[in-house]
């Protein structure tokens, strides 16, 4: 077995312009809007409602927090601050579980967290307060990532999905009218377009061992109509299957036959941006961020109106497209002893105020669907008109308690699979008894 790589990190980084707008995907893979850790002030003495998540360098977080302090009557929030890397995060929270619950009252969670903390009794059910009524004013992928066992566990807060990303323009001038709608006519496009327009690459995307490896892994798989669980049984493992095999297939053709770089499968998002945005790709997959990031000072090359974007395509036969979900959620504490007050916080911070004002001073994706109709911010923000059917379409990866462990095995089999050391029939079927193994382990 390969050694595992530790999560890459920006610990101790304060985040520039450009490190911010990659607050969707980057924290989907392991980073999102987290600061360095710390604490931002209050304690289980200072009668304050506790709330942590990172620090954001928009102010748009503290901004809500101290609008909602200003009218709030008999408690006011105060913000803290937790690690960068998401793993680092995810550890910390689960310690002071451990512990007993700590003294954070409201935890602004990734969205892969939510079956662990309900399986374990850590986080509240707000079945009650949020029902079904409410539930269908939001995208349905992030509702369906609080669920667990029939039971909901929070409200979606912001939401991510993986795009393709195509120069349109470059297309154009090769005769493409659209872009591709299958794998096997995008690796076409792609060829054609790199000997016709002499690009470098045809094709990009994040393929290193890690969390956005999994994703990228898991969007193969789907597209080409497999899965990891059973949609019926969470509990029974289903990747060892031709589809799932296929789909890492295609995957590695991609650099099996030149498409992408063999570098991909050292790719993360930080070097997925400059080899699109600096004009050295003709297709990308990556998060919605990226697009803000084009005619930047950073990246002058390649300018917004050059770019188009695409839900991901899908294998041959094959119906709909499918992307990974990401972005995060808000959860309460099962052990605060101010479950009334977290929840009024929490609506607060979910509401479509507050999430339209996140949108269009921070560029993050609302999941309140009622603001992707909201005219100003399709035009403030135009990833989310372009990318509209792919983040509706979005699916959250393997909801399950087990979830953390599970990652793990997929980013080692999906990169040794990509990389061509192992076959894919070999990996699926590795992952089939590692998977069950862990499920087995913890039942």
């Amino acid at each position: 077995m390969t050694e595992r790589k530790a999560p890459r990190r920006t610990t101790g980084r304060k985040l520039n312009r450009r490190d911010f707008l990659k607050l969707g995907g980057a924290g989907l893979a392991g980073a999102a809007l987290l600061g360095t850790a710390g604490c931002g002030g209050g304690g289980s003495g200072s009668g304050d409602l506790i709330f942590a998540m990172g620090t954001d360098t928009s102010g748009t977080l503290q901004n809500l927090i101290d609008k909602f302090n200003k009218q709030s009557k008999g408690f006011k929030v105060q913000f803290r601050e937790m690690p960068t890397d998401t793993g680092q995060y995810f550890d910390k929270i689960r310690t002071q579980f451990q512990a007993g619950g700590g003294d954070i009252d409201v935890i602004g969670a990734d969205v892969i967290w939510p079956a662990q903390f309900a399986a374990n009794g850590w986080i509240a059910d707000v079945s009650d307060k949020f029902p079904e009524s409410e539930r269908q004013k939001f995208l349905d992928a992030p509702v369906q990532s609080l669920i667990y066992e029939d039971k909901i566990y929070g409200v979606p807060w912001f939401t991510d999905a993986g795009l393709l990303y195509y120069r349109q323009d470059l297309l154009e001038k090769a005769g493409y009218s659209e872009p591709p709608k299958t794998w096997t006519e995008l690796q076409e496009m792609a060829e054609k377009v790199k000997q016709d327009q002499g690009i470098k690459n045809g094709f990009v995307f994040q393929g290193d061992q890690y969390e956005g490896g999994v994703c990228n892994g898991l969007e193969y798989i789907w597209t080409n109509g497999g899965d990891v669980l059973d949609p019926n049984d969470p509990n029974a493992i289903v990747i060892d299957s031709p589809e799932a095999a296929d789909g890492l297939a295609i995957e590695h053709s991609m650099l099996q036959e030149g498409v992408a770089p063999q570098s991909v499968s050292t790719y993360t998002e930080t070097e997925t941006d400059p080899a699109f945005l600096n004009g050295d790709a003709v297709f990308a997959r990556n998060w919605p961020y990226m697009y803000a990031l084009a005619g930047t000072e950073d990246y002058p090359d390649v300018k917004p109106e050059q770019i188009g974007i695409a839900p991901l395509p899908v294998a041959e036969g094959q119906g709909e497209s499918a992307s990974a979900l990401g972005g995060w959620n808000m959860l309460i504490n099962a052990a605060s002893d101010r479950q009334e007050e977290a929840w009024q916080f929490v609506q607060f911070m979910t509401s479509e105020e507050s999430q339209r004002i996140r949108t269009l001073e921070a560029t993050l994706l609302p999941t309140r669907t009622s603001l992707y109709s909201d005219q100003e911010i399709r035009e403030t923000v135009p990833v989310v008109a372009l990318g509209e059917v792919a983040l509706k379409n979005a699916r959250p990866r393997p909801v399950s308690p087990y979830y953390s462990d599970m990652s793990l095995e997929m980013q080692e089999q999906f990169n040794a699979s990509l990389k061509g050391e192992i076959s894919p029939e070999e990996a699926v079927g590795t992952l089939q008894e590692s998977l069950t193994e862990i499920v087995q382990a913890g039942s």
